[in-house]
């Protein structure tokens, strides 16, 4: 069986195709080199049952802008699972009452209008991210 060699994939791109999935389900599947579920997805979206292709795909999408570049990476660009972080990069179970604090403040920000729902948006998952 040949293999092809890995290349990064841009979650950016991931998200866009996958919303594109209204138009046309399954752009995403391929561009993540997951061929037999854009099949799958292409070969839905000529039955009657297209807004199972067209939902999943946009679902998706949305999973994929939820779930951060970590994540991410973590499940289509082989990078480590979140888990394995260096022990410096983790935070201590005590330490979640900080992160709260600071996610009740990043909203009053975003509430008051001094940072935009994206600065807040990446901010909340980048403090999210460091909770194991």
């Amino acid at each position: 069986m040949l293999t092809q060699p890995h290349s990064f994939k841009n979650r950016r791109t991931a998200i866009l195709f996958a919303l594109a999935g209204i138009l046309i389900p399954g752009l995403h599947k391929f561009y993540l080199g997951q061929r037999g579920w854009g099949i799958a997805y292409l070969l839905l979206s000529a039955t009657p049952m297209m807004f199972i292709s067209r939902t999943a795909s946009v679902l998706e999408g949305i999973w994929f802008l939820v779930q951060g570049q970590a994540a991410f990476d973590a499940a289509f660009n082989g990078a480590p699972p979140i888990r394995n972080q260096p022990a410096a990069l983790r935070i201590d179970p005590a330490q979640v009452g900080a992160i709260a604090d600071a996610l009740r403040q990043l909203d009053r920000l975003r509430q008051e209008g001094l940072i935009s729902e994206y600065e807040f948006e990446q901010k909340r998952r980048r403090l999210l991210d460091q909770i194991e």
